[in-house]
């Protein structure tokens, strides 16, 4: 990676919590409301396998959870998801075709809470050494495999953190944002079609981890799963999707396709280990589904090549 990026990358926790410290506007809530889509919800079930509280890694208990299918002789992959029920995560660490040990993140409403728990590159080291240490005390496995990065809604504040740092933008393998990638509209509050400009220094993080992903020989991998949701004050996900995609030099294709649990996928930009998936939906349970749909799209990143 060139000098300048990881330059970039070391001074933007600066900017970003700067920017976090603001109050974030509230989105106007979407007047629709719809009942053709199934809006299925998949089975929340954590008997099945085994959960550990971990009570000081964060401001709040995080739970890990060992699916019943792990394997202890095999290389395990980390998953730390952000923003959601455990429950869920849990689904699909048991359906995850690989080893899997799966870490449940909530810190409370907003992407500004969880950007602010990784100010630096010390809190996620920090955390990611004690899960390891953890895995290994619960399993006896000392076989690190890849460390995946999972964000619903919100959730997404905290990968931007910690890819904004050196070490953990190198150590993250694969980064699956559900539904969730916002920035801020410049002037404030000005939409694009009235004229006003993406604040694409909250995106960087993203964008050089998907440029990454790019390249022939890299270890990296990005998907993105966007609705139609149009906050109104701040950036959409929508938004933040054509904005990537133009900065990769890639290309949008329209598309109508089910996705999971009843899901109608209309767009799809892929090229190796990057897809941006759009969904159809402009209300709350469509942007629940991005969420359920965990266990698919983490499925589908295996099989970007």
């Amino acid at each position: 990676m060139k000098y300048w990026v990881l330059s970039f990358l070391f001074l933007f926790p600066q900017r970003e919590l700067h920017a976090q410290t603001q109050v974030q506007p509230a989105q106007y809530p979407s007047p629709m409301k719809e009942h053709i889509r199934k809006h299925e919800r998949v089975q929340q079930d954590t008997t099945r396998g085994r959960t550990i509280k971990l009570e000081n890694l964060l401001s709040s208990p995080v739970a890990m959870y060992i699916p019943e299918q792990f394997k202890k002789n095999a290389a395990v992959d980390l998953l730390i998801h952000f923003h959601g029920s455990a429950g869920i995560v849990a689904y699909a660490a048991e359906l995850y075709k690989g080893n899997i040990i799966t870490v449940t993140v909530n810190l409370g409403s907003g992407s500004g809470v969880y950007s602010r728990a990784f100010p630096s590159g010390q809190e996620f080291k920090l955390m990611e050494e004690a899960l390891w240490e953890e895995i290994a005390k619960q399993t006896g496995n000392h076989k690190q495999g890849k460390l995946i990065l999972t964000g619903f809604s919100a959730g997404y504040g905290a990968i931007r953190s910690i890819l904004s740092t050196e070490r953990g933008f190198e150590k993250t393998n694969t980064v699956i944002l559900l539904d969730g990638l916002h920035s801020g509209y410049i002037p404030d509050r000005k939409v694009l079609a009235e004229g006003g400009v993406i604040d694409s220094v909250l995106l960087e993080p993203f964008l050089q981890f998907a440029l990454k992903a790019l390249e022939k020989d890299s270890d990296k991998k990005f998907l993105f799963t966007h609705s139609e949701i149009f906050p109104g004050t701040f950036v959409s996900t929508t938004e933040c999707a054509e904005y990537l995609t133009r900065k990769l030099n890639l290309k949008a294709e329209p598309i109508l396709e089910w996705g999971p649990l009843g899901m109608q996928q209309i767009s799809r930009v892929k090229k190796g280990k990057v897809e941006i998936m759009g969904f159809a939906g402009n209300s709350a349970p469509d942007h629940v589904d991005h969420f359920h749909g965990l266990y698919y799209f983490l499925n589908r990143s295996l099989k970007l090549r």
